[in-house]
C-alpha cells in the first residue's frame, strides 16, 4: 500500500530494530566508499556565507567540497592561526542562486563522496536553540523564516511564533526530500500547548489564526526516533489567503525519471472542475487531453467525458505518485450506452501502476533484485475504442478513501502514440545468499584498473520497442565507458566504466545519454542516476530509501586500486564467423590476496547471458571464456559484453601508512639515539667539578630532549601500531568486472 510507505518503513524497521543487534549481519559487503553523511546546517540564505560542520565515513584527505551547481562554493574553514579547522567548511552562495535543492560532496583520496543534499532558500535562517523540548522551553521562530534543526531522540521539539487573527501562517518541515532520515508528525496547537491541526503525513499546516497571540508547532519523529541524521528544516511563513502553497524545494524519487513525457507543457491546457460534493456531472472534454486535477477530497472520483471513433488508440498517462505524492492512481475507460432513455455504462479497459521493467527487491534490499525500483503506481497504458460513442474516464486513489489532502495532486494525459524512452541507472548491488542485507550509496569514484557497472533501465512509452545505445561522456582523465545496448524489445541494459591503472586523480560531472530511433529520427534522451540517500548496511533495521541525483559525477581517487583487474588479451574485436565457438584469453592482474581459489565468471551483455558460467583462478595470471555463438543463434554484427563475478578480496586500506609509519618510527629511533648520546656526554660534563652553570643548563635541556625523543618513540610506535591495524587484511566481497570486450560475428558461409 503506497498511502504511506514511509511511515510503515519507519514503524516496521522500529520493530525490528527491538529484536535485531546492529551486528546481525553477514559477509562485510562493497570496498569502502566515502560516503558524506551530514552538512550542519543544512542550508543557507541565497546571497550569504554559511560555516557548517560535516560528518562521513572514509572522508580521508578530504580538503574540496564541491556541488552540483557552481554558484555555490566552498572553502576549508581555517582557524586564527591559520590552520585548516577539520570537518569545518564555509559555503558561499551567489546571490542569484534559486531556490532549491543542490548535490553537496566530498573529493576525498577514495574520489568523490556521495551526495547529501543542502538547501538554499531566499527566506531568514535560524538555528535551533536547544533544549527546547517543552512548552517553557519553546523556541521563538520569526515568521518568514527557516529553522535548521535535529530531532532530540525520545522527545518532542517545540517552537513558537506570533500570529494576527486571521493571518494564515504556512507551516512547513521538510525532512526525506532534504535526505532526512525523519518522518515528522508536526503539530500546531495553541499557547497552553492544546492541538489545533495535526499532520502526520509529511505535509505542509495551512493555518489561519483564529485570534492573535502566540501559538506553537511540536514536532516529533513518527516512532520518537531522533539524532544528527534526523534533521530538518522547520519553514514557517506567512501566505496571503486563497494562494496555492508552493513547498520547499525537494529531492526527486526514483520513479520521477520517467516523467513528464517530451514536449509536455508546463501548465496543463485544462483544468479539473472541482467540486466540494463530487455529485456534478462529468465534465466534457475534447480529446487529445491534458488536465490538472487533485484526488479532493477523500473518497474523490474525477470523471471525463469525450466522444472518440471506432479503432482509435489513445494513450492514457497519469503522475500523481511521479509528482511526490503518496497515491496510487487507477483509471478506468467506461463506454457511455444509451437504450430507451436509459444510460448504462461499459468497462472498456482498467489501468493502474506502471511496473518495474526489471525484477526488484522483494524484500526491500539487493537479495533477489536491486533495491531500487523504477517502477511507479502511476498510470501509463493503451485504450482502443471499440466504437464511435461517448466514452468516460474515471480517475481515483486507490487508498484516498479516508485521505482529504488538497496537496494530492494528478496531471492526467490523453494522447495518440508518442513512441518515446526514459532511462535510469544505478551502480550494480550484490545478489548474495549467505547473510547480506546491504543497500549501499555507490559513488562513480574509480580505484585504479576498477571497471564499474551500472544496471540502466528503460521505461518505454507508446509502443517504441527499440534498441538503445548508452553513452557517457566527459570523463575524468584516464576513464572510459562503454555501454552495453538495451535490445530490441529489452527494458534492461549495463554501462561500463573503466578507469586504467595509472588514471590521475580527478572528477567531472559527465553526460549520461541513450540514443536511439523512432520513426526514422535520431532521438537523445538523458539518463538519470540514482543512488541510496544513506547506506543501509543492515536492511532488517532500516529500509533503504533511493533518490535521483541532479547530476553524474564521475572520478578517480589515484591513490587505492582494484584488488584484482580482468582484461581481454587483445583490445582488438574477437572475429567469429555464425555458429562458430569463439575463444577469449583473458589477463588477471591481480593487486591483493583473496579467500578463495576461484573467481566464478558470468557473461553479460544483450543476447549473450546464456553463456554457461566458467571459472578463473585467482591465483594464476590468465584465464578463457568460450562462446557458442551456434547455441546462442548469435547473428551477424558488433557486440560488446563483459564477464562479472564476485570475490573475497584480502582488503588492506591505507597501506601506504604504514611504509609512512615506519619510516617515521626509524627516524624517532635514530633521533632516541642521538638524544641518548648528547644526554650521556651532559651528564659527564657536569659530574665534572668544575662544571659551569651553561654545563649544568645543557644537562637539562639535554634531558629535555632525550625525554621528547623518548614520548617521539612512544608516539611513532603507536602510530605504526594503528596504521598496522588499520592496513590489516579484511575480508570484503564485492563485485569484479572484466573491460568491455568485443566480439564480431562475421556471416556463415
Amino acid at each position: 500500500m503506497r498511502i504511506s510507505q514511509r511511515m510503515l518503513y519507519s514503524l516496521v524497521a522500529g520493530i525490528c530494530g527491538l529484536v535485531v543487534t546492529s551486528g546481525a549481519w553477514g559477509q562485510s559487503v562493497c570496498l569502502p566508499q566515502a560516503r558524506l553523511l551530514t552538512v550542519v546546517p543544512y542550508g543557507g540564505k541565497a546571497g550569504t556565507t554559511v560555516e557548517v560542520t560535516i560528518t562521513g565515513e572514509h572522508l580521508d584527505d578530504a580538503k574540496e567540497m564541491l556541488f552540483s551547481d557552481p554558484r555555490l562554493s566552498a572553502t576549508p574553514k581555517l582557524k586564527d592561526s591559520g590552520e585548516v579547522e577539520p570537518n569545518k567548511y564555509v559555503i558561499s552562495i551567489a546571490a542569484d542562486c534559486p531556490a532549491g535543492v543542490y548535490e553537496t560532496r566530498l573529493m576525498t583520496r577514495l574520489g568523490l563522496s556521495s551526495s547529501r543534499i543542502f538547501s538554499v532558500g531566499t527566506l531568514e535562517e535560524v538555528q535551533q536553540a536547544k533544549p527546547n523540548t517543552s512548552l517553557q522551553t519553546a523556541m521563538l521562530v520569526p515568521l518568514n523564516s527557516v529553522c535548521n534543526a535535529s530531532m532530540t531522540p525520545r522527545l518532542i521539539d517545540h517552537y513558537a511564533f506570533e500570529a494576527k487573527q486571521g493571518q494564515r501562517v504556512i507551516v512547513d518541515c521538510a525532512t526525506r526530500g532534504i535526505d532526512s532520515k525523519l518522518d515528522a508528525t508536526v503539530i500546531v496547537a495553541d499557547a497552553q500547548g492544546r492541538d489545533l491541526i495535526v499532520n502526520r503525513g509529511g505535509g505542509a499546516v495551512d493555518f489561519t489564526a483564529p485570534a492573535d497571540g502566540r501559538y506553537i508547532v511540536k514536532l516529533h519523529e513518527l516512532t520518537f526516533k531522533g539524532g544528527a541524521e534526523y534533521y530538518y528544516r522547520l519553514g514557517i511563513w506567512e501566505q496571503p489567503a486563497g494562494t496555492p502553497i508552493v513547498r520547499q524545494a525537494s529531492t526527486r524519487g526514483v520513479s520521477s525519471f520517467s516523467w513528464p513525457p517530451t514536449g509536455l507543457p508546463e501548465q496543463a491546457a485544462v483544468a479539473e472542475v472541482d467540486t466540494a460534493d463530487g455529485k456534478s456531472p462529468p465534465q466534457q472534454v475534447t480529446l487529445p487531453l491534458d488536465v490538472a486535477g487533485r484526488f479532493f477530497p477523500a473518497a474523490d472520483v474525477d470523471v471525463y467525458e469525450f466522444t472518440a471513433k471506432k479503432g482509435e488508440e489513445w494513450w492514457v498517462e497519469v503522475a500523481s505518485e511521479r509528482l511526490g505524492r503518496p497515491t496510487d492512481p487507477s483509471v478506468i475507460v467506461q463506454q457511455v450506452i444509451v437504450q430507451d432513455g436509459q444510460e448504462t455504462l461499459k468497462d472498456v479497459v482498467q489501468l493502474s501502476d506502471i511496473p518495474s521493467p526489471v525484477k526488484v527487491s522483494s524484500n526491500g534490499y539487493a537479495y533477489d533484485g536491486p533495491p531500487y525500483n523504477a517502477g511507479s503506481p502511476d498510470v501509463l497504458g493503451k485504450v482502443t475504442i471499440p466504437e464511435d460513442g461517448t466514452y468516460r474516464v474515471r480517475l481515483s486513489d486507490l487508498f484516498g478513501g479516508t485521505r482529504s489532502d488538497p496537496e494530492n495532486v494528478y496531471r492526467l494525459v490523453m494522447r495518440p502514440a508518442a513512441p518515446d524512452f526514459a532511462l535510469v541507472a544505478w551502480a550494480l548491488h550484490m545478489e548474495l545468499r549467505n547473510g547480506d542485507r546491504n543497500a549501499l550509496s555507490k559513488p562513480i569514484s574509480l580505484r585504479g584498473g576498477q571497471t564499474m557497472a551500472l544496471e540502466v533501465v528503460a521505461i518505454r512509452r507508446d509502443g517504441f520497442d527499440g534498441p538503445i545505445q548508452l553513452t557517457l561522456d566527459g570523463l575524468p582523465e584516464g576513464v572510459t565507458a562503454s555501454g552495453l545496448t538495451i535490445a530490441a524489445g529489452q527494458s534492461r541494459g549495463l554501462l561500463l566504466v573503466t578507469a586504467n591503472q595509472n588514471a590521475p586523480r580527478g572528477s567531472t560531472s559527465a553526460n549520461f545519454l541513450g540514443k536511439a530511433e523512432i520513426n526514422g529520427q535520431a532521438v537523445t534522451r538523458p539518463c538519470h542516476l540514482a543512488s541510496m540517500t544513506w547506506p543501509v548496511p543492515d536492511a532488517w533495521g532500516e529500509f533503504p530509501i533511493p533518490r535521483l541525483l541532479a547530476d553524474v559525477p564521475v572520478s578517480v581517487g589515484g591513490v587505492d586500486f582494484a584488488p584484482v583487474s580482468i582484461a581481454a588479451a587483445s583490445t582488438e574485436p574477437f572475429v567469429v564467423k555464425a555458429g562458430q565457438p569463439v575463444k577469449i584469453p583473458l589477463v588477471l592482474t591481480r593487486r591483493s590476496e583473496f579467500s578463495g581459489a576461484t573467481l566464478q565468471l558470468k557473461t553479460i551483455g544483450a543476447g549473450f547471458e546464456r553463456v554457461p558460467q566458467f571459472d578463473a583462478s585467482l591465483n594464476g595470471d590468465t584465464a578463457e571464456a568460450t562462446i557458442d555463438t551456434a547455441a546462442l543463434k548469435t547473428a551477424p554484427g558488433d557486440y560488446v559484453i563483459a564477464f562479472m563475478g564476485s570475490a573475497v578480496a584480502k582488503y588492506r586500506h591505507h597501506p601506504e601508512k604504514v611504509e609512512q609509519a615506519e619510516v617515521a618510527k626509524k627516524a624517532a629511533d635514530e633521533a632516541l639515539v642521538k638524544a641518548d648520546e648528547e644526554l650521556k656526554k651532559a651528564m659527564e660534563a657536569a659530574s665534572a667539578a668544575d662544571a659551569t652553570d651553561e654545563v649544568k643548563k645543557e644537562l637539562e635541556a639535554a634531558t629535555a630532549r632525550q625525554k621528547a625523543a623518548a614520548q617521539g618513540v612512544q608516539d611513532a610506535a603507536n602510530k605504526l601500531k594503528s596504521a598496522t591495524d588499520t592496513a590489516a587484511p579484511r575480508d570484503i566481497v564485492d563485485i569484479v568486472v572484466s573491460e568491455p570486450i568485443t566480439i564480431r560475428v562475421q556471416p556463415a558461409e
